[in-house]
């Protein structure tokens, strides 16, 4: 009989146990914050302090803002190049859901996206990317 008393305290502290990792696995991606930033101003502090930059963009999720320098289709990938500081810019590699509106994207046109920056290599390079706002009469 002293078993089946067991039974119900050991369904408890599983279910508590559950709910605690659970709980803390929410919490733990609450905690990164969104970033906004301009495409020149992230290629600025790459460029500036490599470092420091890394610890504060890098393996985040950023929303970025920029003109549009050049759009590439190879290879399957969409990438958009944003307009950066002297050589470098900002690479994004799109999802392939933004194949549509990729295509629609004009040199010099404004727009902002989010997605998960990933480092400096000559220049930043952000991967997972989505337009999240695009006006395509500009």
């Amino acid at each position: 009989m002293k078993n089946y008393l067991k039974i119900p305290y050991l369904l408890v502290l599983l279910v508590l146990s559950l709910v605690v990792f659970l709980f803390s696995r929410t919490n733990q991606t609450n905690t990164i914050e969104n970033q906004r930033i301009s495409a020149q101003q992230l290629v600025h502090s790459f460029v500036t302090n490599e470092v420091e930059a890394s610890t504060i963009y890098k393996n985040k999720l950023i929303e970025i803002e920029g003109s549009v320098k050049n759009v590439n289709f190879l290879n399957g990938r969409i990438t958009v190049f944003l307009n950066g500081e002297s050589t470098s810019s900002v690479l994004c590699d799109m999802t392939k859901s933004q194949l549509k509106v990729a295509k629609k994207l004009k040199e010099d046109q404004k727009v902002k996206l989010k997605g998960l920056c990933k480092g400096f290599l000559n220049d930043v390079i952000m991967l997972n990317c989505t337009l999240i706002n695009l006006n395509i009469n500009e």
